[in-house]
């Protein structure tokens, strides 16, 4: 989507080791590489990280003062181009850090998460979701931000939901909110209606860290062409088709990939989207098992689930990417600890992640590996709640492959 040989803009990468919230050096390290993958799927290019270990934030800057002075250096050297925080600023923050680094853009992770979220919006839906996002984002802010928008001239984290004047009153951002939440509520009776015209057909919904795979698997099962990249939140609306397999037909729907610190704003404004989640009868919960902090993202994906869903439904995880899984065998003398990559795929299958309770299995969507075998028990599960919702019922139907709007 972007051209990053040529409109690539600078950035430096912020991260912030806090014992007050028991964030180590090792998992700001994860989260660095994962902003890192944010900003460069918003078309920027990480030239530095800087990181800092904190009892807490600094009020006033949220890093120390010399610290800062380091990053305010290295941009006016190298012509940064803006600098990217791990974790959202104050409105205070903020503005203390673009008083320091002197005309260089400052984002936080929030506000680079709603970027991309602006730039992948395609449906009226989603545009008018990430527009309240980014407006409920923006409202606390608004002391100094335009003049700092007007001073950037647009770029990563300043596309702005769409606006072609810049806007300084608070009462026309509180009744831009009020007019896009009342829109909202529109969208969502109409999606109700969309899926009660649906019937009472069996619904399958995939679940999975954004960039598991969801896309790609959907594809695969439902015959269909829905858009997959490697990179984050390809995808925002969710996609709905029916499908059956060995004639049991049911709804299969992808839906937005959930990260680390996602955005309250973002989770209030897709409540439609998540609606698919609460109402499926089965989750399929997708996992790149080639990442090397899988189950982290595992428990970020479930801790979600667990807001959302009151009560557990019968969930099949899927293990994507097995093609893409690296071992390494430890030397006889290597005394070192055993890490996630010195486990073989057998070793996991055998381990707590084989054994959770759950149905699990092993795939790999882009080669097509094992996914007669996840056909297989996605078909007994289907049947299941198929036969005793439609206890007479000799699966007569045609169509299935058709497009659920």
């Amino acid at each position: 989507m972007y051209d990053t040989k040529e409109t690539a803009e600078k950035a430096i990468l912020v991260g912030v080791s806090l014992q007050s919230t028991g964030v180590n050096y090792a998992q700001m390290c994860e989260y660095l590489d994962e902003l890192s993958f944010l900003a460069e799927t918003a078309g920027a290019e990480t030239v530095k990280i800087f990181t800092q270990n904190l009892d807490r934030p600094v009020h006033a800057t949220f890093i120390g003062k010399g610290k800062l002075e380091q990053i305010r250096d290295y941009a006016e050297e190298n012509e940064i181009d803006m600098v990217i925080f791990d974790d959202e600023l104050s409105p205070t923050q903020l503005r203390n850090i673009e008083r320091v680094l002197k005309g260089v853009k400052v984002l936080d992770r929030t506000n680079l998460i709603l970027d991309i979220f602006a730039s992948r919006a395609r449906t009226a839906s989603s545009k008018t979701q990430v527009e309240l996002a980014q407006y409920q984002y923006l409202l606390p802010r608004l002391t100094g931000m335009w003049t700092h928008l007007e001073r950037q001239k647009g770029g990563i984290g300043l596309r702005g939901p769409g606006e072609t004047e810049i806007e300084t009153d608070r009462r026309i951002i509180r009744d831009k909110i009020t007019r896009l939440k009342e829109e909202l509520l529109k969208i969502d009776k109409q999606k109700v209606t969309q899926r009660k015209n649906r019937g009472k057909l069996v619904r399958v919904a995939l679940v999975g860290y954004t960039n598991v795979g969801k896309s790609t698997l959907m594809n695969l099962l439902s015959k269909s062409d829905v858009f997959a990249e490697n990179k984050l939140f390809a995808t925002l609306d969710t996609t709905v088709r029916k499908i059956a397999i060995q004639n049991v037909p049911f709804l299969l729907a992808d839906t937005v990939g959930f990260i680390r610190k996602l955005p309250h704003h973002l989770v209030d404004s897709f409540k439609s989207t998540l609606d698919e989640v609460r109402e499926a009868d089965i989750i399929l919960h997708i996992v790149d098992i080639s990442h090397p902090l899988f189950e982290d993202q595992m428990r970020v994906v479930n801790e979600t689930l667990a807001e959302l869903i009151q009560e557990p439904k019968p969930t099949m995880v899927v293990f994507n990417k097995i093609d893409a899984f690296e071992f390494i065998k430890k030397d006889e003398d290597d005394l070192t600890p055993i890490q996630r990559e010195n486990h073989s795929l057998e070793d996991l299958k055998e381990m707590w992640v084989a054994k959770q309770g759950e149905e699990t299995v092993y795939i790999s969507a882009a080669k097509k590996e094992n996914i007669v075998e996840l056909k297989d028990k996605l078909y007994e599960s289907v049947k299941e709640i198929h036969s005793a919702r439609f206890p007479y019922n000799e699966f007569l139907y045609q169509d299935f492959d058709e497009e659920v709007e």
